[in-house]
């Protein structure tokens, strides 16, 4: 009972919450949301780690050996919009190695802005795409893998939230 008292209350639920959703792709797409957007349960979520990150901390490399923040967000644009291509064309795709992380060639304030709203827009439509499948989908296998778009939608949520703690080692590395 002592522990209970010294417990954080609980996030308030957002409108995307899962006591609203029915189908496991409505689920699916709101751990995606919380993965990028925020609500997540294990802290900050990609959209808000990056908040307040200028052009000059996301291409800068503090961690020797590391990818920049940048670069990180480049490639999770890539892999957003690669699941979404897989399912909505429905073939393999599989991406090079200029696409899995594509370089950084413009480092201005403008190129940096740009960047983040190609991630929201990249997750958005891959969001969007999620809430539009009928569950039965969910275990079709993904064309030239051995597994399924759910297996595949978890590992994107679960992808983004492993590069979300690469980017909050970045940052503390770097200042």
């Amino acid at each position: 009972m002592e522990m209970e008292s010294r417990m954080p209350p609980t996030k308030p639920k957002s409108a995307s919450s899962s006591t609203k959703t029915n189908s496991e792709a409505e689920r699916l797409a709101e751990q995606l949301r919380n993965a990028f957007d925020g609500e997540a349960w294990h802290g900050p979520a990609l959209l808000e780690l990056l908040s307040g990150v200028n052009a000059a901390t996301a291409a800068a490399y503090p961690v020797p050996g590391a990818h920049s923040i940048w670069e990180l967000v480049l490639h999770i644009v890539a892999w957003d919009d690669a699941v979404t291509r897989r399912i909505v064309l429905g073939k393999a795709l599989q991406l090079n190695d200029a696409e899995n992380f594509p370089a950084v060639n413009d480092q201005t304030p403008a190129a940096w802005k740009k960047t983040i709203a190609d991630a929201t827009k990249a997750h958005a439509q891959l969001v969007k795409t999620v809430e539009a499948l009928p569950d039965r989908r969910l275990s079709e296998r993904v064309p030239g893998k051995k597994y399924d778009i759910r297996f595949m939608l978890e590992g994107v949520a679960q992808h983004e939230l492993y590069h979300a703690g690469q980017i909050a080692i970045l940052k503390k590395a770097g200042k």
